[in-house]
Formats: C-alpha cells, structure tokens, sequence
C-alpha cells in the first residue's frame, strides 16, 4: 500500500531526506524523567519518560547507536505529552551514555529486553493501553518480537519506521556507494564504545584491534556474533532479520518505509503478501531513512512522521 507522504521540493532524494533532520532539526526538547530498570541476569535498562503521569504508554525503541537525544525520539517524546500521553524510550543495553555491566550489549534480533520491559509496563498497568513504537534497528526488534509472540503480545497496537528487515542485505548496501558514509559514523560509535566497554570489564573477543573493523559484516563477525552466541555474521542476519517474521503479528500494526532507503535496497522491503491481515503497510516513493521531510520552506520544515505515527495510534487507544 502507497499513502500520500510528498517529500518537500528542497528535500529530494534518500540522502538529504535522511540528513536533513539529523542535522538541522533543532527541537523539540521535552522534559525528561530517568527510570532504571534490573535486569534479572544483573544488568539494567534505562528508560526515559516524558512528564505525563497518566494516559496511554507509547514504548520508543531507538535505531543503532540511538538515544533519547536521537531527534525522532525527541519528536515523539514531545509528540506524545502534546497527546497526554506517557511515552518513554527504551534505552538498548549500553545506549544511555552508561556501559552496561555485562559483556553483551544489545542488536537487532534480541527480543527479550523488550519482551521483558513490556511485561513490567503491564504488571504495573493492568488496564493501561500500550503501543510499542520502533524506529531502524528497534523496528526489526519489535516486529520480529510480534511476529515470535503473536497473539501474546500484550499491546494495543505497533508502528515500525524504516525497518532493515534483511540485515545481511542491509549490511550490504551500507558498504556501497555514498552509503558508506553512514557505515563510517555508524562504526566510529559501535568501535567506540566496544574500546569503552573493554576499560570497564573483561570482554571475551578473539580480536585486540578495533580499528580493523571497517564494516558491518566485519564488526557482526568478530563482535556481534561471539558476544551473543551466533555462529558468525551470517547466522546473526539470517535467524535475527524480522522479515520472516511479519505473518505471525496479530496486533494492529503499521509499518512504514521509503524504498529509496540509503540504509538498503527496495528488493528489502516486503510485499503485501507477506504481511499479516493486521498489518498496514505503506511503502513510499521517496523518505530516506527516518527522514520523510515535508513543508513549504526549509525554514518550516514539517516531519511527516510526527503527525502519522499519533495518527495511526489515536483510534486503538480509544477515548484516551
């Protein structure tokens, strides 16, 4: 399904799109409230909430290397308390400018963090409505989570932005082209904070020299894969991509995705076919990555997302 995003004149094409908010986007900036969560294996979670006390839960999962200072989690952080709603971003092991405790860290087909957030949210909140929204890798996560746990998902309803829904392939096109410059930022934070990590606590990796690691493949071989129990790179990708997953989700969910995504090829994106009968999916022209930019005027640039995504959510909470 195509709905009606039109990327604003002065914003065309998947690299602006997807720079543009990254570099330009100045606010908003909610006020935020840290809660830290105990992991049961001794390590911890944080989230940050915005100031709403009471209403529906909107869940944040963030991109690689993302954060509640990511600017799509800023948006509906903000997006959200406009609302009246609580939402909170789930911070991924290591990602809330803290190491973690444990060697692991976190990627993109691990569900149990988030499994495990969701069932704290609704111990506490019998009858609260809850959404889980993803943006990049946090979207591969919530839906390959909806997909394993179908019907027992205990949520209202699901968007999923700019999904790589087959790593090995998206891995791929990030080495090509001027893609590789997202690679490069992109690796800098991962090496970075792996060296970080290995100040802190023994980490049990075979390879010394970070720097080696130029690229996805390279850095999910030697780190990804023996810190999480994966046979190598190849096996990470295949077993973690939420593509094979999509029939299995119950829960009304929306995906949205720009097929000229720098982060991968139109060929990544799934078909109607493959979808559930719960499941929206838009597929648009144009977006980039996180991007879908839109307005008049550089100088009053609207981001899509930050009406569609409430939007979408609106109806499933109810009278809320």
């Amino acid at each position: 399904m195509t709905s009606a995003f039109t990327p604003a004149w002065w914003c065309r094409g998947p690299h602006l799109q997807t720079l543009w908010p990254y570099f330009m986007r100045r606010g908003p900036n909610p006020r935020l409230r840290r809660e830290r969560l105990e992991l049961p294996d001794g390590d911890f979670l944080d989230l940050d909430w915005n100031a709403n006390t009471s209403g529906p839960i909107v869940l944040i999962l963030h991109g690689l290397e993302g954060s509640s200072r990511s600017h799509y989690a800023r948006a509906l952080l903000a997006v959200t308390h406009a609302r009246g709603w609580r939402g909170a971003l789930l911070h991924f092991r290591g990602c809330s400018g803290e190491p973690n405790r444990l060697a692991r860290g976190y990627h993109s087909g691990d569900t149990a963090d988030l499994a495990h957030v969701v069932e704290v949210l609704r111990t506490r909140q019998h009858s609260a409505q809850i959404a889980v929204v993803g943006f990049s890798l946090g979207g591969n996560v919530l839906l390959k989570w909806l997909g394993e746990s179908g019907e027992r998902a205990p949520i209202d309803a699901a968007v999923a932005v700019s999904v790589p829904f087959m790593l090995g392939e998206c891995a791929d096109r990030l080495a090509q082209g001027f893609s590789r410059i997202y690679q490069w930022e992109l690796m800098h934070r991962m090496r970075r904070s792996v060296a970080h990590k290995r100040e802190r606590i023994a980490m049990p990796l075979a390879i010394t020299d970070l720097s080696r690691l130029r690229t996805f493949r390279e850095f999910d071989e030697h780190v990804t894969a023996p810190l999480h129990g994966f046979r190598g790179a190849t096996h990470y990708y295949d077993v973690s991509s939420c593509r094979q997953y999509l029939s299995g989700i119950s829960h009304p969910t929306l995906i949205v995705h720009a097929l000229d995504d720098p982060f991968m090829t139109p060929a990544t994106a799934p078909t109607a076919e493959e979808v559930s009968r719960s499941t929206t999916l838009e597929l648009h022209r144009s977006g980039g990555h996180v991007g879908f930019v839109s307005g008049r005027w550089p100088w009053q640039a609207r981001y899509w997302l930050d009406q569609r995504i409430p939007a979408f959510l609106a109806p499933h909470f109810g009278a809320a």
